[in-house]
């Protein structure tokens, strides 16, 4: 049987969600009517929803330069087919956006006697547009079903804790944890912890989720609380859903969040401290430097601190590109040297704590790559790393019992008491369900195995 002989002519409208499962499974040598009367049937094995016994599977991955086009076209596909396929999925996934070093697989028709060759007739093509999701183009005579799915994803909950000897990214590779979580610690704890003054024996511990498809590893998930001891002080991170949204909160309903953020980005050093004499690397004399200078590389991304309005953006003399931030509390920043400006930014433009604002550069004035980052209280240069940042809204009188009960439950499973209950929602209605090792969250879909 060849995929063509099942339809003609376009799918339209809701036939097109039929004709999709049907082209999955009837573009395919049919199975002996004696298995259909044998009684319940062996499961059949499937690779992105496509019972793939019957078909030849071709593996491959997209090489640099080169187009859908071209690799549909290696399989036989019209250029006139192409071309309907290119217009078809214009909404679900544009065909230049198919990336080198992506894999695709490719299920060709099998039948009984037949070789590899250009006989062989393309039935789906399936494109991974990263390690979780893909588009699967199935075609059939003139026509083209094209939708986009996603790999099942297993979700274990994990608890590690780690003690620091040089750098937070330092502990995180000591201890084998996913990268990720020192970006997650940097976010949560970014305005209540100098991540440029950690000190040797500081540590953490964080309650993570970790997504597997199969035995590999695709990412985080929901960070289900943090603690994080820095100078000797805990700070302490539950999460809590209010407003729409999950924000970090300490155990008293204080958000972790402040107006301003310890610094702007991440992953770098300090090289020049705020001062009213420092010797210029340039021109040589001494002068101020109401500023703070963060060595990164080139093309970095830079952060707002705050949210506000963008006040200036352009070149200005040895201060190179620079972007100024109007803030709440008579409060400025600033930010120079940049390499670029982030797509869409322009005077007028409001931002938002964190948002993207632009890249380190060494433009103007520089001796390398750095930003200079600079804050203004009521127009009089003030130290940005000793600037008193007030907290951002707390929980609400509302939702204080709720929180409550959250908080208890997060900071009994960070100490590791024996409480079986463990927080699985985060909505101010719904607190928490008692978890057992088989149980399914209450807060995704994917199952999830406490540890």
């Amino acid at each position: 049987m060849k995929c063509n002989d099942f339809f003609a002519g376009p799918l339209r409208g809701a036939l097109a969600c039929v004709a999709a499962v049907a082209l999955m499974t009837g573009c395919r040598g049919g199975r002996e009517a004696a298995e259909e009367q044998a009684g319940e049937p062996e499961p059949v094995p499937t690779m992105y929803g496509i019972e793939y016994e019957n078909y030849t599977v071709v593996d491959g991955e997209v090489a640099p330069g080169e187009t859908m086009g071209k690799i549909l076209n290696g399989f036989g596909v019209s250029a006139a087919m192409i071309d309907r396929i290119d217009k078809a999925s214009l909404d679900i996934f544009p065909l230049r956006n198919v990336r080198a070093g992506n894999r695709y697989t490719a299920f060709l028709e099998n039948e009984p006697g037949d070789t590899l060759g250009a006989s062989r007739r393309l039935c789906h093509l399936v494109y991974e547009k990263n390690l979780t999701d893909y588009i699967t183009f199935t075609l059939h005579g003139d026509s083209v079903v094209i939708a986009s799915g996603q790999k099942d994803v297993r979700v274990e909950r994990f608890k590690k804790s780690a003690v620091i000897n040089s750098s937070l990214w330092g502990a995180i590779m000591e201890e084998e944890l996913p990268y990720a979580l020192a970006a997650e610690l940097e976010d949560i704890f970014g305005s209540t912890v100098d991540f440029f003054g950690i000190q040797k024996g500081d540590n953490f511990t964080v309650i993570y989720e970790q997504k597997y498809v199969d035995t590999l590893s695709v990412g985080i998930g929901r960070i289900w609380g943090a603690v994080f001891e820095h100078g000797g002080k805990q700070y302490t991170a539950i999460p809590f859903r209010q407003n729409g949204k999950v924000q970090f909160f300490e155990p008293d309903g204080a958000s972790l969040r402040k107006q301003l953020l310890k610094a702007p980005l991440k992953y770098t050093r300090i090289s020049s401290r705020f001062t009213r004499a420092r010797l210029h690397p340039i021109y040589k004399v001494y002068r101020p430097h109401t500023g703070v200078d963060y060595a990164a590389p080139s093309g970095t991304p830079v952060h707002s601190v705050a949210d506000g309005v963008v006040i200036s953006k352009g070149w200005a003399g040895g201060g190179g590109n620079t972007v100024k931030i109007k803030h709440a509390n008579n409060l400025t920043s600033g930010y120079m040297h940049l390499r670029g400006y982030a797509k869409g930014l322009a005077v007028g433009s409001r931002v938002s704590q964190g948002q993207l604002i632009g890249y380190v550069g060494s433009t103007g004035s520089s001796t390398g790559p750095h930003l200079d980052f600079r804050l203004w209280k009521g127009g009089t240069p003030i130290d940005p790393l000793k600037a008193v940042s007030p907290p951002a809204e707390p929980v609400s009188a509302q939702n204080k019992a709720a929180f409550e009960r959250v908080a208890e439950w997060v900071k009994a499973e960070l100490a590791g008491e024996s409480d079986p209950r463990r927080v699985t929602q985060i909505d101010s209605a719904v607190w928490g369900v008692v978890l057992t090792p088989a149980a399914v969250t209450a807060d995704s879909t994917a199952a999830e195995r406490t540890k």
